[in-house]
This record gives structure tokens, C-alpha cells and sequence, in this order.
């Protein structure tokens, strides 16, 4: 008799159903149980994948349309003037007659502009 008991209770926790002291089942919706999976996983999209999609929507963006004269550091901090591009190389001057070829993708951002360096030389020309 013990061992149907047992057995009973054993059968009834696993199929979701938990016995209460006065016999009755306790049970919940199922939606009820989910939902907080649900907002969790809404939440994480939203504060994480979302910004993250756009950034590297941003970075696909400014690679496809560097061009020629643009300054631009790489992902090792050197900043340098962009000379040629190739499909995947761009070959960077880094000094006056220093040329470096690097990959595309190891292009993290847009540098000073070369407008910026042209109005600073543009001052101290007037000085």
C-alpha cells in the first residue's frame, strides 16, 4: 500500500499535478509558467541583441563607403590617411612616404577628417 502511494505522488509531481493536504490538485496555466520566459527573452533583445545588431549595422556601413583622402584608425590605434582600397586591402599612409596595407574589417572608425588638418595648417599659415 505504501509503494502505490509512493508511486501515486511520484506520478502525479512529475506530470505537473502536486498533491495538497486536502487532496485537491493545485494547478497553474501554462501560460503562467512561460510568461516569465517570455519577458526575460523580450528584455534581453531589446537592452542586448538590438544595440548590438545596430552597431554592427553602423560599422558594415562606414567600411562600404570609405574612399579615398579619408583618415581612419585601425584596430591597433594607428591612425592613418587612406591611399588605395582594393576589394579587402586598403593601404593606409601612416607618415609622409610610410604606406601600411591592411584588411578592410581591421578599420575600426573614421579619424580626424582631413577638412580639420587643412584649417589647422590653413592657422598656421595666417601666423
Amino acid at each position: 500500500m505504501r509503494n502505490i502511494i509512493l508511486v501515486l505522488t511520484i506520478s502525479l509531481w512529475l506530470i505537473g499535478c502536486p498533491l495538497q493536504p486536502g487532496g485537491e490538485g493545485v494547478g497553474g496555466s501554462p501560460i503562467t509558467a512561460i510568461l516569465p520566459f517570455v519577458l526575460i527573452f523580450v528584455l534581453f533583445y531589446f537592452l542586448i541583441l538590438r544595440p548590438q545588431q545596430k552597431q554592427q549595422r553602423q560599422k558594415q556601413d562606414m567600411l562600404k563607403n570609405l574612399k579615398r583622402g579619408d583618415m581612419v584608425i585601425t584596430t591597433g590605434g594607428i591612425y592613418g590617411k587612406i591611399l588605395n582600397i582594393a576589394e579587402d586591402v586598403v593601404t593606409l599612409e601612416i607618415a609622409k612616404g610610410v604606406s601600411v596595407r591592411v584588411v578592410r574589417v581591421s578599420i575600426s572608425g573614421l579619424g580626424n577628417s582631413g577638412k580639420e588638418e587643412e584649417e589647422k595648417k590653413a592657422k598656421e599659415e595666417k601666423n
